[in-house]
């Protein structure tokens, strides 16, 4: 069967799942052994393109000088130097400043479990600024939310994806879960370009709360075995056809994995469950959601698994000081949760979590205490495998007009790429040099394939 005929099958018995539950597929087996090692991702997308240059600002005179010559307090979007969590980077000269809301997880940079990644986006290949105006080698459709939320999640720039890294990534260490059927991925933020793979397919869960299953089909009464006896029935029943026999099959493996995951995610004796503040954070209810099936990763049998998760309203027009002030308090408290979760299950250094966005913003303020949609931007990386208390990629130079902006507006032309963000990642998870290509398309066109942070 052909890749088009098979992803669309996949799509085609998802959609049959009436209750919810999302279509995956079978990791192939293989009589590899699965390594005895657990390691995890978990992907946290900011949706609406966060604006690092709030979130990250230079502490020291002469940088915090440069931001506030732009950034003034008349601005609207001014975070003052009195305010700034600072930290100094092991491989800088320069002190920085997190963004006063992420006081949760300021602590973690020192205790080398967090780091920052200075500057990044998608690119075709490392690219100048002369380059970028005249043309060459500049990725389609910069500064539209679709088009740079898809090349964040998929690392492909210059025609639509298909297939997400996350995907790829996943399709790449399939076989070292051997034959277990659970899925590599699963996304507690619906579905997503990011975890679909070409043979992979992600397991969609509740973000909080709710259940797992299909209402009806468990119990002893006469009703419900009467129920179920004719479901399995209509499972049954024309299977000669393609199409058909694809959508049953896909039914009757989603209803036997909602038997094993119903109970973990509507368990109420986790172990870690006090540690997270849900009320309110979205994105703590989605980490706690990560965090049971991890603690549950005994039972689920898998050595590698991929996780996604989100948070939107970072579009910050206007108002951005105090958006961005509440969004980031939920990203830094859920972060924080999630890393002590992780600590209190033993697996901090076998876990990493990172972010991703849209895009960063425009270093030069917009009408109404904004900013608008720019290109480069800076990320966080966390865990105990993590390479932490140090800055990894190249500081823009905050100057409008300037080397590192491609516009008058402070647009940062990335010197970090997707590619090498994924590849350093892809990694880590036990892909081998040879087979990074297949996980991050332009690798190759970049020197430093390993960006050493983890």
């Amino acid at each position: 069967m052909n890749l088009y005929r098979r992803n669309t099958l996949k799509a085609l018995s998802a959609g049959a799942l009436a209750s919810g539950l999302n279509g995956f597929t079978l990791p192939f087996a293989n009589a590899q052994t699965a390594p005895s090692d657990y390691k995890a991702l978990v992907c946290i997308f900011l949706f609406g393109g966060n604006d690092g240059n709030n979130m990250i600002i230079p502490a020291d005179a002469a940088g915090y000088a440069a931001y506030s010559g732009i950034r003034s307090v008349d601005s609207g979007i001014n975070i003052a130097q009195s305010e700034l969590l600072t930290f100094k980077p092991s491989n800088r000269s320069s002190t920085y400043g997190f963004h006063p809301s992420l006081t949760a997880i300021h602590p973690l940079f020192d205790q080398g479990k967090l780091a920052v990644i200075a500057n990044a986006g998608p690119l075709l290949a490392p690219i100048t600024k002369a380059q970028y105006v005249a043309g060459i080698s500049r990725p389609d459709q910069l500064f539209s939310h679709s088009d740079q939320q898809a090349q964040w999640q998929s690392g492909i720039s210059d025609q639509a994806a298909r297939t997400g890294w996350g995907g790829r990534l996943a399709d790449s260490v399939a076989s070292m879960n051997g034959a277990n059927t659970f899925p590599v991925l699963t996304s507690i933020a619906g579905s997503t370009l990011y975890t679909t793979g070409n043979s992979q397919s992600p397991l969609s869960i509740p973000a909080s709360g709710g259940s797992f299953s299909l209402s009806g089909l468990t119990g002893n009464d006469a009703a419900t075995k009467a129920r179920a006896a004719a479901l399995n029935a209509l499972l049954l029943q024309g299977k000669d056809h393609l199409l058909v026999k694809a959508a049953a099959e896909q039914t009757e493996q989603a209803i036997a994995l909602s038997a094993k995951v119903n109970p973990i995610i509507t368990a109420t004796n986790s172990s870690v469950a006090n540690l997270f503040t849900t009320t309110g954070n979205s994105l703590a209810g989605q980490l706690l959601q990560v965090a049971k099936l991890i603690e549950a990763r005994a039972t689920i049998g898998l050595s590698r698994q991929i996780f996604f998760v989100s948070l939107g309203g970072f579009d910050t027009h206007n108002n951005q000081i105090n958006t961005q002030q509440t969004l980031l308090g939920y990203v830094g408290a859920a972060m924080k949760s999630f890393y002590d979760a992780t600590a209190a299950l033993g697996v901090a250094n076998n876990v990493t979590t990172f972010t991703l966005s849209d895009f960063g913003r425009t270093f030069k303020p917009a009408a109404g205490g904004g900013s608008d949609h720019a290109w480069g931007n800076h990320h966080m990386v966390m865990g105990g495998a993590v390479k932490g208390g140090a800055m990894y990629g190249t500081f823009p130079v905050l100057q409008l007009g300037g080397t590192d902006d491609v516009s008058i507006e402070g647009r940062w032309l990335p010197t970090t790429s997707v590619d090498q963000y994924a590849a350093t990642l892809a990694t880590w998870f036990g892909v081998p040099t040879s087979g990074l290509a297949a996980v991050a398309p332009n690798i190759g066109a970049f020197a430093d394939k390993n960006l050493g942070f983890i």
